[in-house]
């Protein structure tokens, strides 16, 4: 697949040429590791509702839906009533599906239990961080067995809008792999990040 070659003249992970919005979401972004239990419980609600639909549809949202659901505080999210519901089902700036609305507020309160089991949504999520040497070449697959697996185990304990191409972009995105393209320029500062990143425990 052939590079996109940004203005500045280097070259980026193909996918950047979408659309003007994704240069900085992937230069600063996309697959620089995260252990931030908030922004990760963010990032698998907008890859649930991108489900269907292009993630530039979600990216252009991402402000409304952050406005929306109190920045994804998981803590407060999960007290959401049918109220609440009705509000987020009115509201013309995010995906007004009430199954996905409903999935938040449902993970929401999985994600509080999951602090209280792990300590936090971080160490668990962190794994399910594949082994380098497992890894297919970048950009050729949209699961793996480490994101089925992700999958399965979320879905066990009540997560819901979480299948295995959800969970494998959501990792993607978080840097749990380096899936940047071999020639892309951010992927050698993707790599330090992931090397300096103190996984959690």
């Amino acid at each position: 697949m052939p590079d996109f070659i940004a203005p500045d003249g280097n070259p980026r992970c193909q996918w950047c040429g979408g659309a003007p919005e994704f240069l900085p979401y992937h230069d600063n972004e996309w697959g620089f590791p995260v252990d931030n239990d908030q922004r990760l419980f963010e990032k698998l609600c907008l890859e649930s509702f991108q489900s269907g639909l292009s993630w530039r549809t979600i990216l252009n949202k991402r402000e409304n839906f952050r406005t929306a659901f109190h920045h994804f505080d998981f803590h407060q999210v999960a007290h959401f009533s049918e109220d609440d519901v009705q509000r987020l089902l009115h509201d013309a700036g995010i995906i007004r599906h009430r199954g996905k609305i409903e999935a938040v507020i449902n993970n929401a309160q999985r994600a509080q239990a999951m602090v209280e089991q792990e300590g936090s949504l971080a160490a668990f999520f962190w794994r399910y961080e594949p082994d380098a040497d497992s890894i297919a070449a970048p950009q050729t697959q949209t699961t793996s067995p480490e994101s089925i697996a992700l999958s399965k185990e979320l879905k066990k304990r009540g997560w819901k809008f979480v299948g295995p191409t959800t969970a494998f972009a959501f990792m993607q995105a978080m840097g749990l792999l380096n899936d940047h393209s071999l020639s892309c320029i951010t992927r050698d500062r993707v790599e330090q990040a992931r090397q300096r990143f103190q996984r959690p425990v």
